[in-house]
């Protein structure tokens, strides 16, 4: 049965940068969603990394698997919210775009060489990817989705104040109100990706080796999630605990968001989106006690998974990978291919490093080994 939609949901679009016909069969945000599904950036988040680079394993996440897991749980809690789902869906979806290969080392090792020209950011550069750098259609750059689902993906992680390079450009043409609360939609999907990430980070580290499920039960939320799953089934198996306790810590997660998001509704009484965005502070969040129990795993997974020596390693080799793809194709735009060569110009100036790190941000975690390879290896064929 589908929920009534809450007077504070998004009802309209503000429509696009570029005037469309609109479409009969779907509605803005179920084009936008579709949009985004059949662009190149979002088939390559199967080879990039969450966590563990790509050829470790099949069963870990990549940001492939990891968005379509956000996008189920924004889904949810968009329907029990009375929210749109297809707007939450879109943006969970196209969040992390923008993430450049090998997850968080690869962000900070383009952020490093660009620092000269303004230093680099995924949340603005998801936004670049829809806005210019997909390339599928005859009339524009970009994928030319609503104000609502750009207005979300800059906003993903709460108002803008300082906002990077390219998003102070796009936001000059289009304004996306970047000092405002985004809508309700956009929070839930936010939300969704910290539930996501936590979680499944948990299990994907259980299955990697770098700590047991018993190590994670000494945390309260999940050890009350394990207790509650083996008193439903005695005997559970072990390869069965993990799994079992994420999701009860989820579905947790979901309920503590829903009725916190109650509470401040029912504070703030909003009549429409726009008192959403104009309020002081988020709608949809975590009450105190998930907020801190959350913290403590995020804790967890800092000192026992991110900064575990296997990840510390790979972190450290796809670091130097891509500073020296950087400086070897900032020194010598002749090297790139020729789509974009062209948008380079001359080595060594700042407009090539901009193009360079697009160039760079958008490759698969495989083939920017495989482009390293073929620059540094005398062996290999260009």
């Amino acid at each position: 049965m589908q929920p009534v939609p809450a007077p504070w949901a998004v009802s309209s679009s503000r429509g696009r940068l570029h005037a469309e016909p609109e479409d009969s069969q779907r509605s803005p945000w179920q084009r936008d969603r579709d949009r985004i599904i059949h662009s190149r950036a979002f088939r390559r988040l199967q080879y990039k990394t969450q966590v563990f680079v790509f050829h470790e394993g099949d069963h870990f996440r990549t940001r492939l698997t990891h968005s379509i897991e956000v996008a189920q749980i924004a889904r949810s809690l968009a329907r029990r919210l009375g929210l749109d789902e297809d707007l939450a869906e879109a943006l969970a979806l196209a969040h992390d775009l923008g993430h450049p290969p090998f997850g968080h080392a690869g962000e900070e090792a383009l952020d490093a060489a660009m620092r000269p020209h303004g230093g680099f950011d995924h949340n603005a550069q998801s936004l670049k990817h829809v806005t210019l750098l997909e390339r599928r259609y005859a009339g524009f750059d970009g994928l030319n989705l609503t104000w609502e689902t750009l207005e979300g993906l800059a906003k993903h992680n709460g108002p803008v104040r300082r906002p990077a390079r390219y998003l102070a450009e796009y936001n000059a043409r289009h304004d996306l109100e970047l000092t405002s609360h985004a809508s309700a939609e956009a929070q839930v999907a936010a939300i969704a990706d910290d539930i996501a990430y936590n979680n499944h980070d948990l299990e994907d580290g259980i299955r990697a080796g770098l700590f047991t499920v018993e190590e994670v039960a000494a945390l309260p939320m999940p050890g009350a999630a394990l207790a509650d799953a083996r008193a439903a089934h005695p005997g559970l198996p072990p390869g069965r605990a993990a799994p079992e306790m994420v999701r009860r810590v989820i579905s947790a997660m979901i309920n503590d968001v829903a009725e916190e998001t109650g509470r401040r509704v029912a504070a703030l009484a909003p009549r429409s989106a726009a008192d959403i965005r104009a309020a002081a502070a988020p709608v949809v969040a975590f009450s105190p006690r998930m907020a801190e129990a959350n913290a403590e795993v995020r804790g967890f997974l800092f000192e026992r998974m991110y900064r575990h020596f296997r990840v510390n390693r790979a972190t450290q080799k796809s670091k130097r990978a891509l500073q020296m793809l950087f400086q070897l194709l900032h020194g010598g735009t002749q090297m790139l291919p020729d789509e974009w060569r062209w948008r380079a110009g001359e080595s060594g100036t700042p407009g090539a490093a901009e193009v360079v790190c697009d160039y760079i941000a958008g490759m698969t975690d495989r083939f920017a080994l495989e482009e390293h390879r073929r620059l540094t290896d005398p062996h290999v064929g260009g």
